[in-house]
């Protein structure tokens, strides 16, 4: 695939807007509800540019009680399988909102899929914005990766990719044609930091922009993107017997998201105080590194390898546009 070589795609006709898949990630919480006040300018904006915006408040009773999840891990059920294998009378809540939320936006893998879903999280680890999704050729996600990165300078965005195949994709993100997780940190889970709340607010901004410029006929000139994908991921050292965790996060390591870690680097702290090192045969670089929701999974930091990829210019099929023709410098 060449730089310059335009690829047209379908016009993203319905965008969905998601938040509280995690009840106490409070930033798009509270974005999803101040937009559904503002609902009725918002649809008057995007009617004129030919765009719905969907704004979906994912799992009520969880956000109720200020918690990740009632019964079990609502971003974790929207696998071909847990979607579509039948369902016993007592299934967790979330199984049976996920279907709800799957009948809403997709059916995944449907013609009749939203276009576009974004679905807001936050981490307490210091990453910054990232964009999270399946497919490193999804250039619909490159180019409002790319678009966030102009648009927001100041403020560290990396685009981390799950190589994971449709049917085990397993996040609400993945329902729509196109989807990615919008995640944001550092914020302490119940907790709602201005700073990560704004940041959050002009990254939807921006990126429900980006998709009425492409709408309009806009060409986005190709380039880019540095990609981090996943390789594995690390739990804490453990005790045999109670299977309680031994050590912590290294201080050296930790805050140091998407910074290089090398074999022999410290990577945990037991808590006798020895320093245990990474031992893997290649440096990679952490994520995730001791998110608060991941303990109860056994993952103490994700590992990821970075390579860039060459994504192609794009603009909005000629029969669909309706437009003049622009181009994005």
């Amino acid at each position: 695939m060449e730089v310059d070589q335009v690829v047209r795609l379908p016009r993203l006709s319905r965008v969905a807007v998601c938040g509280g898949t995690h009840g106490n990630e409070l930033s798009g919480v509270y974005l999803v509800k101040e937009l559904l006040k503002e609902e009725r300018k918002v649809m008057e904006e995007d009617e004129k540019k030919l765009v719905s915006v969907l704004l979906v408040l994912s799992n009520l009773p969880a956000m109720q009680q200020c918690h990740r999840y009632v019964d079990t891990d609502l971003n974790r059920s929207f696998t071909h399988a847990t979607l579509n294998d039948p369902i016993s009378d007592v299934a967790p809540y979330e199984v049976i909102r996920a279907r709800e939320l799957n009948a809403m936006l997709g059916p995944k893998g449907s013609p009749e899929a939203v276009d576009l879903v974004c679905d807001l999280h936050n981490t307490t680890a210091n990453m910054g914005l990232c964009l999270i999704a399946y497919s490193d050729r999804d250039w619909i996600c490159m180019h409002i990766f790319r678009h966030l990165q102009r648009e927001m300078p100041d403020t560290p965005i990396r685009f981390i990719h799950f190589d994971i195949a449709d049917k085990e994709s397993f996040s609400l993100d993945s329902v729509g044609k196109h989807g990615f997780a919008l995640e944001l940190g550092p914020q302490p889970h119940g907790v709602v930091r201005s700073n990560i709340y704004t940041a959050m607010k002009v990254g939807v901004q921006h990126m429900l922009n980006w998709v009425r410029l492409f709408n309009s006929g806009t060409v986005f000139e190709g380039g880019f993107v540095d990609v981090y994908t996943l390789i594995k991921h690390i739990d804490y050292p453990r005790d045999s017997e109670t299977h309680n965790i031994t050590a912590a996060i290294h201080p050296h390591l930790q805050d140091r998201d998407f910074c290089l870690l090398h074999p022999e680097d410290p990577l945990f702290q037991t808590f006798s105080g020895e320093t245990l090192t990474y031992k893997g045969n290649e440096p990679l670089y952490p994520f995730f590194i001791n998110e608060g929701a991941y303990y109860e999974k056994g993952i103490a930091l994700y590992l990821a390898r970075k390579r860039r990829v060459v994504v192609p210019a794009i603009q909005v099929q000629p029969e669909q546009q309706g437009f003049a023709s622009k181009k994005e410098e």
